[in-house]
């Protein structure tokens, strides 16, 4: 008998009559092969069955809505106390309906989820953008598209001003100039997208106006390689966190990968036998191939085998507790963003892209040439590269000694 009938039928009472068994069991099994713990299979087994028997029977025709669900909630957190009771009740029950497909959306649907949602198909079908450019400015439109429905402003109606105001408004005191231009360039893009369908007025996308960036007028925000050699030695433990963090934070700082090629990173990229890396730099758009170096290997080796997750996901790094699921990006700022607080390493940015910027800095001050540390990089042009050679001689002096395969 497998391991997940097993512990059902550990889970389930003698006599189960509570109403959506096979609906629960389902449910359940699907957690069991996501790796679920018996313990949070048996909660969640009991806050089913105190849903179940309130739902009204007609539930797979008519639905469940938030309000049905809150008072369901209600009356358990009368019998148990605490509103974790209540929490618990309403994600435990709002996921299960959905994985039913019986959870009923409240009627007050965001008026440009539509829009949003094809803005987004255009980038990714006609423009071919990068998954991450993709989420980034969808982001971006979306907080600029709730700003509009806040003021009661119209998208066919939006003018100039309005451009001006939501500015004014949103970034004083809170976005660099940086910042400014990055959303002024999303903000564009989607207005001359809304002009071509004739859902806003035409030359709108000309009044969204950016500061000036000059070439190199920013320093690299990379951290002392003594800092990212300290942050290894703390994840050098038999922790099994500490054991992933430190196999992801060396693919940050070795090979200068982006968060977001971390996360994509697949099992059938790295060629043991062969000591080959092969990653898919995002930016260029095209695969390359870097030795695999013993630390990294080693570190790597540790992960997968002792505390990877059992799952069919080709992905390297997983969610550690059930629903086993891939990291996105934003996992891999966090874990770096952890190490730099845990640390108390003070730099302007402390997510994956500064231990880029330390793999591209500690490459310069061992003299390799701008055009070799783009190519490490992944990056499409020397432009891209050459903010690093702004770096204060001195400060690289004292850090002469490097070789990558002498990392703790």
């Amino acid at each position: 008998m497998s391991q997940i009938s097993i512990s059902h039928r550990d889970l389930r009472p003698s006599k189960d009559d509570a109403p959506f068994a096979e609906e629960r069991r389902r449910y359940l099994d699907y957690f069991a092969q996501r790796g679920a713990s018996l313990v949070s299979l048996r909660f969640k087994r009991n806050e089913l069955i105190w849903i179940a028997t309130r739902i009204h029977p007609n539930a797979p025709f008519s639905g469940v809505g938030i309000e049905e669900l809150r008072k369901i909630a209600a009356e358990r957190q009368q019998v148990c106390g605490g509103r974790e009771a209540t929490q618990r009740i309403i994600g435990t029950g709002k996921a299960w309906l959905k994985f039913l497909l019986w959870w009923r959306e409240p009627a007050a649907v965001f008026k440009y989820s539509r829009q949003i949602d094809e803005y987004v198909r255009w980038m990714r079908d006609e423009r071919g953008f990068s998954l991450s450019t993709i989420e980034v400015w969808a982001r971006v439109i979306r907080r600029f598209l709730h700003w509009c429905v806040q003021q009661d402003l119209e998208l066919v109606t939006l003018r100039a001003k309005d451009m001006d105001a939501y500015f004014v408004s949103q970034a004083s005191g809170r976005w660099s100039r940086v910042s400014v231009a990055n959303i002024s360039a999303a903000l564009r893009s989607f207005i001359r997208y809304a002009e071509g369908r004739g859902i806003c007025a035409q030359g709108l996308a000309e009044a969204v106006c950016a500061p000036r960036l000059y070439k190199q007028e920013t320093l690299p925000y990379a951290p002392a390689w003594s800092d990212v050699q300290r942050m290894l030695e703390d994840v050098d433990t038999d922790n099994p966190q500490d054991i992933r963090d430190r196999a992801i934070l060396l693919l940050l700082a070795v090979y200068g990968m982006r968060s977001g090629e971390v996360a994509a990173l697949r099992l059938d990229q790295i060629d043991w036998a062969g000591k080959v890396l092969r990653l898919f730099r995002l930016k260029r758009r095209q695969p390359q191939s870097y030795p695999l170096i013993l630390s990294v290997a080693e570190a790597l080796a540790r992960y997968v085998d002792t505390v990877r997750p059992r799952s069919s996901c080709p992905e390297v790094f997983l969610c550690m507790q059930a629903p086993i699921r891939p990291f996105k990006a934003g996992s891999i700022y966090h874990v770096a963003n952890r190490r730099f607080v845990a640390r108390g390493i003070n730099v302007a940015h402390r997510g994956g892209h500064a231990l880029r910027h330390a793999c591209a800095s500690r490459l310069l001050a061992e003299g390799l040439s701008i055009k070799e540390i783009g190519d490490h990089l992944g990056h499409s042009s020397a432009t891209s590269t050459s903010i690093y050679a702004k770096v204060e001689l001195a400060a690289l002096r004292q850090i002469a000694a490097f070789d990558l395969g002498d990392l703790p």
